[in-house]
């Protein structure tokens, strides 16, 4: 427990959006610099320690070992198959012969147009290569079709990437599997049997058994996505001709597409270099707006109902958790046929002969469109949908504050609002920061808000009348569905992604470092 009581943490804890943004000032002058002069060369070094430890721990277990630990440096399962151990002993040999003959053996997958592309060393040349070499089949030069695919080359080279690491983990647990029989023989002991390995694997090491799967499935549908979507970002994806039967060849371009952001060069430079810095402006805008919001919003409607002598309290409850047990989809669809040009809200003002002309609220008319009334109604409306979680949160925090607190604030004459300044709002930062961040970072990301509303109106066009991709309230990650799944420009898609990334990354970081949740997380205990 710290020695300053509660009352005085919570009071300083009231300066926290002071010490985020001293947190941000030492983020660029600090923190950035010591990246360069102190972080990267530790990190380079300890990696080159480490390196070095492995090699001395490499050398030392091939000296010290037995002829069956010298051999498994070469044959996966030897040294087990010299100790007896004969199953174990054949499914490290059968692991590691299945992986050598696909590497050398270069197996072709085929895929769309009955392109084939190889797994293995091969399919490391194509990584590399991608498309600069690729022939198309000859077989109907009218309607020709590749015999090479770009993207199926980078995804193999990957799977090989992994391949050839999944050797590397088999090689090493082969050679500790040896070396732990060479130590039961070296103590007396009989080297334990398969039987008994899988005992030990369903008792002892059970969680092993469970994680596994889970490990492998996060591996193959997120991890391999993730780095396969990264590497596009630095490929000429977005130059292939999807209107025509698709080459699917592009090659490495680099930085170049991050480049573009301050150039405008490239296939779709120009949009980046008009667009991004705005929709990054109005992302920021939005997330801040939404977070805070719904967070005091919430606060104070938690206040309002837990009030003592308030009666009805858990109707009151009741009604706003109605806006989270429907489908937040259904909710944005239907306030978005509310709010329409010939929706009842409009038809109702014409009726009562208050407006003339419909009002555009959401920016989905074709002219006519004030950006922003629609910006201000999309915050309002996620206030509806988001005031609710935070006043749920908050009457539970309200619930558990100490009364002592507020009794010894009586006493001292305190008042009821200096009170909720010193108290309850210091407590209440405490507890929810954490939330708070997650909040912030989970509106940057927020997609359904912005897509159901305003699909990201209204159209933003340039000088000579071409409507870009963003409009006036598409957040980053809008832009970014535009992008892919409509239009197919997947490279410039995983530039904003990644950059998307390093911007909530890092406020996350500076946020919650910064934060008396962080330094001070058992002060309440």
């Amino acid at each position: 427990m710290s020695d300053s009581s509660p009352q005085e943490v919570k009071i300083k804890d009231s300066s926290i959006f002071v010490r985020i943004g001293k947190g941000f000032a030492n983020f660029f002058t600090k923190s950035i610099p010591n990246f360069f002069t102190k972080t990267l060369p530790g990190f380079f070094v300890n990696l080159g320690r480490g390196i070095k430890n492995g090699c001395v721990r490499l050398v030392k277990r091939f000296v010290e070992g037995s002829i069956g630990t010298k051999l498994s440096h070469l044959i996966f399962g030897a040294g087990n198959l010299y100790r007896g151990q004969i199953i174990k002993g054949l499914i490290y040999l059968l692991l590691q012969g299945g992986l050598i003959a696909l590497f050398v053996g270069c197996p072709e997958v085929t895929g769309p147009n009955n392109v084939k592309v190889p797994i293995g060393y091969k399919a490391l040349i194509n990584l590399a290569l991608k498309g600069h070499e690729a022939q198309f089949n000859p077989s109907d030069p009218a309607n020709p079709i590749p015999a090479s695919s770009s993207q199926l080359m980078l995804l193999f080279g990957l799977v090989t990437i992994g391949l050839i690491i999944l050797y590397v983990i088999i090689w090493n647990s082969a050679i500790n599997s040896a070396v732990a029989a060479d130590v039961d023989v070296k103590e007396g002991r009989k080297p334990s049997t398969f039987k008994q390995d899988l005992q030990a694997l369903i008792d002892g090491k059970f969680h092993v058994l469970m994680i596994s799967p889970t490990l492998m499935a996060a591996i193959i549908f997120t991890l391999l996505p993730t780095i396969f979507m990264i590497c596009i970002a630095f490929t000429s994806y977005n130059d292939l001709d999807m209107s025509a039967i698709p080459t699917a060849l592009f090659h490495w371009t680099g930085f170049s597409n991050f480049g573009s952001i301050f150039t405008g060069e490239g296939s779709l430079g120009k949009e980046i270099h008009a667009r991004f810095f705005p929709v990054l402006g109005w992302t920021v805008i939005w997330a801040i707006f939404a977070t805070f919001t719904c967070y005091f919003g919430g606060i104070i409607l938690a206040l309002l109902i837990n009030k003592k002598g308030l009666k009805g309290k858990k109707a009151y409850r009741t009604m706003f958790v109605l806006t989270i047990a429907i489908p937040q989809f259904i909710s944005l669809l239907a306030i978005r046929f509310l709010l329409s040009a010939e929706g009842p809200v409009n038809s109702a003002l014409k009726a009562w002969g208050w407006i003339d002309q419909s009002i555009s609220f959401l920016g989905l008319a074709t002219s006519g469109n004030n950006v922003l009334l629609a910006k201000v109604m999309i915050i309002l409306i996620n206030m509806w949908i988001g005031v609710p979680y935070t006043m749920l949160m908050t009457s539970g925090i309200l619930m558990n504050i100490p009364s002592d607190l507020y009794e010894a604030a009586r006493v001292d004459g305190t008042s009821k609002i200096k009170m909720f300044f010193k108290i309850t709002m210091p407590y209440i930062f405490f507890i929810t920061t954490p939330y708070l961040i997650s909040s912030f970072i989970g509106n940057i990301n927020s997609f359904n808000t912005i897509f159901l509303l305003s699909g990201g109106g209204p159209t933003v066009t340039d000088a000579i009348g071409n409507a870009y991709r963003a409009g006036e309230t598409d957040l980053l990650v809008t832009w970014l569905y535009k992008l892919t799944i409509d239009n197919g420009d997947y490279n410039t898609g995983a530039v904003i992604g990644i950059l998307t990334f390093l911007f909530t990354s890092t406020i996350t970081l500076i946020t919650y470092r910064h934060s008396k949740a962080y330094k001070e997380e058992d002060t309440f205990q």
